[in-house]
């Protein structure tokens, strides 16, 4: 059996009863980061065995995890914060259990996605969520697939990026184009910024001391109404 467990995207308050003890249940814990879910843990005072499962080694450890469940194993997968697979790993494991029939259960639970696009008071009924944009091959290409869209999008970003990416996304959607950037949400310091992203450039250009988890959303374009 695998769970999957969302775990909080900054404050430890929002894990959830049923998360709670079901991290404390699994045998071991798949972890991105053991000193990030030490510390979880070490709040919740759970002392279950936690076992490294990362973009860097999932790919040599996929099947031995999944011989492990075969066998009988209980593992609980969770990502440093937020819902595991969702640009984060898990996508293989899960994957697999699913087509070797291994019994899977998904816990509901936080996710900085629909947070930031329900705090950005922009339209929520339909979205697109790009996730992390190429660095650079590519970059341009997908810039201007969004930039099309006439649902709202959401992008994650780095802090030391961040100005980068607004000014690509006013060459590309234009300046008037609204959007939110949230920043540490959930935590002591959130922020989130809503305005035109002509105005949310100048603003970010101006803070030097910019930290932390980023989630841009941006409006849809807008159709034009033709004229006769």
């Amino acid at each position: 059996m695998l769970y999957v467990i969302p775990t909080p995207i900054g404050n430890l308050e929002d894990i959830s009863l049923r998360a709670s003890r079901v991290l404390a249940e699994v045998e071991v814990l798949l972890v991105e980061d053991s000193r990030v879910s030490g510390k979880l843990l070490k709040h919740l005072g759970i002392e279950t065995k936690m076992q490294p499962f990362h973009a860097h080694n999932e790919h040599q450890q996929l099947q031995k995890i999944i011989d492990q469940l075969k066998s009988g194993k209980t593992f609980g997968l969770i990502s440093d914060a937020g819902s595991p697979g969702l640009s984060d790993p898990g996508y293989l494991l899960i994957k697999a259990c699913r087509e070797e029939g291994i019994e899977l259960s998904c816990l509901p639970g936080p996710s900085a996605v629909t947070t930031a696009l329900i705090t950005s008071g922009l339209p929520s009924d339909r979205f697109y969520f790009e996730g992390f944009l190429p660095h650079k091959k590519g970059r341009k290409t997908r810039l201007g697939h969004l930039a099309e869209l006439e649902e709202t999008f959401i992008l994650f970003e780095s802090p030391y990026r961040l100005v980068k990416c607004l000014k690509e996304l006013t060459e590309y959607c234009g300046e008037d184009r609204l959007a939110a950037v949230c920043r540490e949400l959930t935590k002591l310091h959130e922020e989130v910024k809503y305005d035109s992203l002509n105005h949310l450039l100048e603003y970010y250009r101006g803070d030097g001391k910019c930290k932390g988890e980023i989630v841009i959303v941006v409006d849809g374009k807008r159709k034009r109404k033709k004229i006769k």
